[in-house]
């Protein structure tokens, strides 16, 4: 499962998994202190995407998209 190179092509293709069938993804937030790694998988057991960082402001992007996935997956499921 190779990691994404671009923020951006990953946080697509994330929100765009997650909207296809939202009762199977599942999102998984790891850091490394050892070197300074965070990294970010969702999957919905098909696919995998992944996304690791060291910068911090990738770090401020992945919070937003994950707070953004979060609210989609409390919201009633109207949208």
């Amino acid at each position: 499962m190779p990691y994404y190179q671009t923020w951006e092509e990953f946080a697509r293709a994330a929100e765009k998994l997650y909207l296809t069938d939202p009762m199977k993804v599942r999102v998984v937030l790891k850091y490394r202190h050892c070197d300074g790694n965070l990294c970010i998988k969702v999957t919905d057991n098909a696919v995998c995407l992944q996304y690791k960082t060291d910068q911090a402001p990738d770090v401020k992007k992945i919070e937003k998209l994950h707070g953004k996935l979060m609210r989609l997956m409390v919201s009633k499921g109207d949208a």
